[in-house]
């Protein structure tokens, strides 16, 4: 059976449970100023702009090595 070493502190404890409070609040949001859409801080829109560059090509890629 196992034996604890020694009580642990009220402040050893909140230690363990502040992580929790950068889960309960939301995403901070910005607006693209080309696109004007918004999406989270740092990442890339769904249309692929970032900081009012497109970055990655969202349009549906055409093949024409399987003819």
């Amino acid at each position: 059976m196992a034996v604890q070493d020694s009580k642990k502190s009220r402040a050893k404890r909140g230690h363990r449970h502040a992580h929790w409070k950068n889960k309960a609040t939301a995403p901070a949001l910005s607006t693209d100023p080309t696109s004007g859409e918004t999406h989270r801080r740092h990442h890339v829109t769904a249309d692929g702009f970032y900081r009012g560059k497109k970055v990655i090509d969202t349009s549906p890629a055409t093949t024409d090595a399987a003819e």
